[in-house]
């Protein structure tokens, strides 16, 4: 054969082999690395710029003597607290950091004009404890610089708060007192092991309620004697009771507290500390008690209630121990309860899908609402921002010789169809998709033309703990079943397309995605993997040492074999083969929760396999993107790949 022919049969092969295993095209801008992403045309920027440059306000805590409020908003790239002095007043920003604050909490002590509050580096959750003197303007880390720290809970007289920390070495987290004017000095109270938090403050501060998480379906609380340290368990019991939030009573004779003993929800209760006996306070609602808070005074508690997704507000007598719904609450999210000092007034956030997070003060004369925070929307005619419809579609097994039903959020086009369709997964696992301000997802509605449905697979929160355990251990890919579920009620629906489905998700919702991949490869167009598990095993081992042990209750134990071996099993690494449709992972490099590594692995491995994967890491940013800048590039290259894998 001629030199020039061998030559030309080399050159089909290399071409043949560059086809088959497609090179990477790598490109870094600032802290982002983007890995075949195409370059973002300005006209997509400009179609979603609105979209994207709307806001929300946090209530953070009430100012003495009047002064306003403190709160959380952006008006730059990251979230920081601001103070706001009258109903609909100008938003004076406090805090300058190029790293989200939250969590501000006030001094009580009305001479002490500070607050503490929370801040981390890069999205890597060890967050430190700071102060802020209202009246000088300086700031002060409290905490190590090293461990996490968090659960910030002052003293009724203000010169001592609690706080957990995993100081003492990196895995459990423990309780400290710390006198704010000497905070270095914290002393530890409580190292139990395990994961604790600091609750309430007895009236007296002579003691501390505590609390030990195990699941999402265990935990306890106890009260701690600060002088003795003494531990004493509320309510013992052999029967495993997952608890929610406690406060003492304003007089020290008993506990208001939240759990789902004996029952499927969560109710609030109130527990005698003399009889040690409780009183079951919302027995007729059949639903989770999810938030409540306790006036002053202690005559009032406002609490709500996660009925179907949506929160309901009710008030509460204490001296009676009767409530009643509070009325002309909007239909959506209510949130961040808490009572002015005087309990003439409740504080709180409303959030529905047509109107974005902002801080209400309600009057309790006559439960009328004021409103405090006008947050932009970006020039946006919100009311023509689509509702969502709740549904519910059967799955593959039964309830009492019924099949089970699946609860679902679906925000539809008011075009004609028949629509794509993106069926995006929460994390946790125990999280539960609820209707919330999404600027994002009525994007893809108004201007793609995209139908989104939120289900809420088995071992969603929200419809009792039978249904949170549904997917645990060895049951771990029924979840997964659901969604093939629900694509056979997508198919069944003339106003949408089955021909054109993506999935998404962030964390397990993630998890979630790379499964249905995996599973349902031929029925998907399409998918958006967001900080997700791609192999338990390699997920147990790597997620940080304060973690660990929670999540092993929730997925298993790698170390015990039968399970190894069924997490190797189902874990989409071991699976990626089948994945052959284009995949897009989204990452943030110091994510404490799942790690870098679980990303990158699957992007290797499906790109091995020839697959189409779009990848895009964040070097500043942990589980999830909170700087605006991160987030606004991660939104155009998730609307690009949507754009030509999905809808066109």
């Amino acid at each position: 054969m001629k030199r020039s022919s061998i030559f030309f049969v080399l050159l089909i092969l290399l071409i043949s082999f560059v086809q088959i295993f497609p090179q990477t095209v790598r490109k870094e801008v600032g802290n982002l690395v983007m890995e075949n992403i195409p370059e973002i045309p300005q006209q997509l920027k400009d179609k979603i710029f609105q979209y994207q440059n709307t806001r929300s306000a946090a209530f953070q805590d009430w100012l003495h003597n009047d002064e306003g409020i403190l709160i959380a908003t952006r008006f730059g790239e990251t979230s920081q607290i601001h103070r706001v002095k009258m109903p609909g007043g100008y938003r004076e920003q406090i805090t300058f950091f190029t790293e989200p604050v939250g969590g501000a909490t006030l001094c009580p002590d009305k001479n002490k004009n500070i607050f503490l509050y929370t801040k981390d580096v890069g999205g890597g959750e060890f967050y430190q404890i700071f102060s802020f003197d209202l009246n000088t303007g300086n700031f002060k880390m409290l905490t190590d610089g090293k461990s996490s720290n968090g659960g910030i809970n002052w003293n009724n007289k203000g010169d001592k708060f609690a706080f957990f920390s995993t100081k003492r070495n990196g895995k459990d987290w423990d309780i400290y007192i710390a006198d704010i004017n000497n905070p270095e000095n914290a002393e530890m109270v409580l190292s139990e092991g395990g994961s604790w938090g600091a609750g309430d403050w007895a009236p007296d501060d002579n003691s501390l309620i505590v609390g030990k998480y195990v699941s999402a379906n265990e935990s306890y609380f106890y009260t701690l004697d600060l002088a003795s340290k003494k531990l004493e368990q509320i309510n013992p019991s052999s029967e495993k009771i997952a608890y929610g939030g406690a406060v003492f009573s304003k007089d020290g004779k008993g506990i208001f507290i939240t759990s789902d003993e004996n029952s499927e929800f969560q109710r609030l209760r109130y527990y005698d500390l003399q009889s040690k006996k409780f009183t079951v306070l919302t027995s007729d609602i059949n639903w989770d008690v999810e938030s409540f808070t306790l006036s002053e005074d202690g005559d009032k508690l406002a609490f709500t209630v996660n009925e179907d997704g949506m929160a309901k507000l009710y008030m509460l007598d204490t001296k009676t121990m009767k409530y009643n719904a509070v009325p002309n609450i909007p239909i959506g999210q209510v949130y961040e309860l808490e009572f002015h000092p005087s309990g003439k007034k409740l504080a709180m956030v409303l959030n529905t899908p047509q109107s974005s997070g902002d801080v209400y003060v309600m009057d309790l004369s006559d439960n009328s609402l004021e409103r405090w925070t006008y947050s932009e929307v970006g020039g946006l005619n919100t009311s023509k921002f689509v509702v969502p419809e709740l549904i519910h579609f059967p799955t593959f097994d039964e309830v009492d010789g019924k099949p089970r039903m699946i609860p679902a959020f679906i925000y539809k086009p008011k075009t004609k169809g028949p629509h794509p369709v993106v069926i995006d997964i929460h994390g946790g696992p125990e999280g539960q998709a609820q209707p919330y301000f999404n600027p994002i997802v009525q994007y893809y509605v108004n201007e793609m033309g995209i139908a989104v449905i939120e289900p809420n697979v088995r071992g969603s929160s929200g419809y009792g703990k039978s249904y949170l355990q549904l997917d645990n251990g060895f049951k771990r890919e029924e979840s997964v079943q659901d969604i093939g579920k629900l694509l056979d009620w997508i198919a069944a629906q003339p106003d949408l397309d089955a021909k054109r489905v993506a999935v998404t998700g962030g964390s397990y919702g993630g998890y979630m995605v790379l499964a249905s991949m995996t599973h349902f490869n031929d029925r998907l167009k399409c998918a958006v993997d967001i900080v997700g598990i791609s192999n338990f095993v390699t997920f147990l081992t790597n997620t940080q040492d304060y973690r660990r042990d929670l999540r092993r209750v929730e997925y298993g134990d790698e170390r015990d074999l039968k399970m190894n071996e069924f997490l190797q099993k189902i874990s989409p690494t071991t699976n990626a083969h089948k994945i052959t449709k284009p995949l897009f992972v989204v990452q943030g490099l110091n994510d404490p929760r799942v790690p870098y590594t679980e990303a990158e692995q699957i992007v290797d491995i499906v790109r091995k396999n020839g697959g189409e994967v779009w990848y895009l890491l964040a070097k500043d940013e942990g589980h999830g993107f909170r700087k605006k800048t991160n987030r606004d590039f991660y939104i155009w290259a998730e609307v690009l790949f949507l754009e030509k894998y999905l809808v066109n």
